[in-house]
């Protein structure tokens, strides 16, 4: 049986630990904040910044929530990230997504000062997510998904890595951290040819495509760590991944299951990209 690689006790671990540092701001006096823009009334994007609520209210993060109307106008979603960016009480940005259809979420993304960019979408940090450089803010569904590989492989120098998907907010700076890890990186995507065999040679498989239970285990090698980054819904409307654990839980060394997996990591390598965010402001104002 493999290895069941839990979100939740690495996303409480980590939180400790930025809790730790918020700590450590206040005592200079200052409070990290992460401001969340939220447009309309999308159920799961409420769902999502409830989450977020709930873990800066454990790490001691100042939350604030700019709920606006479905109805809002690009200029003013602009003016309200602009306006975010120079309230120096406000150390992270985040722009809910999806955005209601009549917006354009690109020129919003690229409005956020990448040094508040704690979602780690902007041209700069995705610039220096590619570099290796520490200073980026890396994308927080990657980020997770390197501290639960470190939790079952400390060192992933020489693995063969493969990365199933391609978008920008998770597969290419997924890829980016396997190379700055040493590890030999293969990307997949839906016109890669001989899909499964590729997928069978690797020592690490991270599934980020967004098909419901794709990978079956005659993906996997057995002695594979099987990251699935998948948030689906399966014919009977049960929440699944990208990977059917059913059949490929038996079949490799560890896995993350979906959900109680990469979800929860992710929200908390916000929290630390926050707080990351607020001691750099301190050493600028140093």
């Amino acid at each position: 049986m493999a290895q069941i690689i839990r979100g939740k006790e690495l996303a409480a671990l980590c939180k400790q630990q930025v809790a730790e540092r918020v700590k450590a701001l206040e005592e200079r006096g200052v409070k990290p904040c992460l401001a969340v823009v939220l447009v309309g009334e999308n159920p799961a994007s409420k769902v999502y910044v409830a989450g977020k609520e709930k873990d800066c209210a454990e790490c001691g993060i100042l939350s604030r929530v700019l709920r606006m109307p479905e109805t809002t106008t690009q200029e003013e979603l602009l003016d309200t990230v602009k306006a975010l960016n120079k309230d120096e009480t406000v150390h992270g940005i985040l722009v809910q997504l999806p955005l209601p259809e009549h917006l354009s979420a690109q020129p919003i993304i690229e409005t956020i000062a990448p040094e508040k960019d704690v979602d780690g979408f902007t041209p700069i940090n995705t610039g220096l997510v590619s570099l290796g450089d520490a200073r980026a803010f890396y994308p927080c569904t990657p980020s997770g998904c390197m501290k639960m590989l470190y939790s079952v492989c400390p060192d992933l120098a020489g693995k063969r890595a493969v990365v199933l998907g391609r978008s920008n907010i998770v597969g290419k700076p997924m890829a980016s951290l396997l190379l700055a890890a040493d590890c030999t990186v293969t990307m997949c995507h839906s016109k890669t040819k001989d899909l499964a065999q590729i997928c069978r040679n690797a020592d690490i498989l991270v599934a980020a495509i967004g098909k419901a239970k794709f990978v079956t285990k005659e993906f996997v090698g057995k002695d594979a760590i099987v990251i699935d980054v998948g948030m689906n819904r399966d014919e009977n409307g049960k929440l699944c991944g990208d990977v059917d654990f059913d059949s490929v839980e038996p079949a490799v060394y560890a896995i993350t299951p979906v959900p109680g997996g990469v979800g929860l990591m992710t929200r908390a390598v916000l929290m630390e990209n926050t707080v990351k965010a607020a001691e750099n402001a301190c050493k600028t104002l140093a």
